[in-house]
């Protein structure tokens, strides 16, 4: 069985698999990581290069359910997961130029890349509940696509209960109607008067309080959840099996739009368990705080500044702890204090070594609205690809490595777009002049009923709030 460590950890407590999925945010204050990284040998990658993507997946994810999930059962989770995507290939590819290519995650039922993650781990949620005969409270903060992907898995299963936290005016209007007009009864959706950072705080003092944590049986969907992030593994896994079966690809690199860290993370535990990843490419917005740690070393907040890409209004990354935890030789003393110190003090800053380590894996690059703007509108006059905001900080990312460092015969690089354009109309049609229209599954969506409630950024209140709902 493959044991679990928080990044905070203080002794000996490990955990399964089971375990870290249902707490999801440890106790401690940190995150859930396994002891050991499984690995995937060469020999293993070539024999599974023709293999669909549910089975690739499978193998990814079944050496970190060891002893908690059967095979059979874990095919089926995924067989659940993945059936009702749009795209036989669950994850295509596209070429977009010469080496590079766009990776579309968004042909799930809520046109995010949050899908890929969140249908596996709403079906596991509900295989292990009903295992265990348990009720769950899932208490989450989303900036905008995490909600709705997380209601759509989650939308009336009798063992658990769903509290969405969204910034109040803050995501667009497909992303907050994705979320409100799922009227099941074990769905709550709730609008802070604050930013994403504010409603994410919100949510860790939740579950940092453990008289009401085990009250409500709290668990976590956000990209926390180490159930999130297996899932989000297997999709570069299958791009460099695929690339490498049909062109000879040898190395990879991915570019990714970055807000929470828990998409790009996968990506370094991919790497771990033997994809050749040459690189990770990290896509910022203005919110632009792991640009400046990679050019300077000095982890430093500034305010969040709305943007088209608001999914990556984001400040605090949560889940770059789980790679400092790597860079401090996984020493939870020293995670706790460089985060209690961040946290209260301001920023910190790592030595020229452990920089030296983290670029040799990492780049970043940043992309202001304008930046955005003129990436989609080239795109589409170019090669008539139309991407939505976040996905054109991805690819801009990738064409700003390509000119900087020319690739290799057998090297490819994939952007992955994390979001349909048809979630973003306004900007889209800003910059190409073609307003996407939504899928007909969803052309309704403008039409239906509301629900969701205002609170202001206070703990009190919303503790209050979830006691009060039946």
């Amino acid at each position: 069985m493959l044991d679990y460590i928080s990044t905070r950890r203080r002794d000996d407590v490990v955990k399964n698999f089971e375990e870290v999925v249902l707490e999801g945010l440890a106790a401690d204050g940190g995150l859930y990581v396994p002891a050991a990284c499984p690995v995937i040998t060469p020999d293993e990658m070539h024999a599974m290069r023709n293999v669909p993507y549910t089975g690739i997946a499978h193998r990814v994810i079944q050496p970190f359910t060891e002893g908690c999930i059967d095979s059979d059962a874990l095919y089926r989770i995924i067989d659940k997961a993945y059936k009702n995507f749009d795209h036989p290939e669950i994850a295509p590819l596209v070429p977009i130029d010469k080496g590079l290519y766009v990776m579309e995650l968004f042909h799930g039922p809520t046109l995010a890349f949050k899908d890929m993650a969140l249908q596996f781990l709403g079906h596991l949620f509900d295989h292990i509940l009903q295992k265990r005969d348990k009720k769950l409270t899932i208490v989450g903060a989303t900036s905008g696509d995490t909600g709705s992907a997380a209601i759509e898995a989650c939308r009336d299963k009798d063992t658990m209960d769903v509290f969405m936290l969204h910034p109040k005016d803050r995501v667009s209007e497909v992303q907050r109607r994705q979320m409100t007009t799922v009227l099941s009864p074990n769905i709550h959706n709730i609008a802070i008067e604050g930013s994403f950072d504010d409603c994410q705080d919100l949510v860790k003092a939740l579950f940092a309080d453990q008289d009401f944590r085990a009250e409500k049986n709290l668990s976590a969907v956000n990209s926390i959840n180490w159930g999130r992030i297996v899932a989000q593994i297997a999709y570069y896994v299958y791009a460099y099996l695929k690339l490498s079966s049909e062109k000879g690809t040898e190395n990879i690199v991915f570019a990714v739009p970055t807000g929470n860290f828990g998409n790009i993370y996968a990506g370094y535990v991919a790497s771990s368990m033997g994809v050749p990843v040459k690189k990770l490419l990290i896509g910022t917005n203005s919110n632009d705080i792991l640009f400046r740690f990679l050019e300077s070393g000095t982890m430093k907040t500034e305010t969040v500044v709305p943007t088209t890409s608001p999914s990556m209004d984001i400040q605090i990354s949560s889940n770059f702890e789980r790679v400092l935890f790597d860079l401090y030789g996984r020493d939870g003393e020293a995670v706790t204090g460089t985060m209690q110190y961040f946290r209260s003090k301001g920023p910190f800053a790592l030595d020229d070594a452990m920089m030296t380590r983290l670029r040799e894996i990492f780049a970043a690059y940043r992309f202001d609205d304008a930046a955005t703007k003129e990436i989609m509108r080239h795109l589409h006059k170019q090669s008539g690809y139309i991407a939505d905001p976040h996905s054109a900080i991805g690819i801009g990312a990738a064409e700003k490595y390509i000119w900087n460092s020319p690739l290799e015969e057998k090297d490819a690089v994939v952007a992955l777009a994390t979001a349909h354009p048809a979630k973003f109309p306004d900007a889209v049609e800003d910059a190409t002049g073609h307003f996407p229209p939504l899928p007909a599954r969803l052309a309704g969506l403008h039409r239906q009923e509301e629900r969701l409630s205002v609170l202001p950024n206070d703990l009190q209140q919303l503790k209050t709030f979830i006691r009060e709902q039946k």
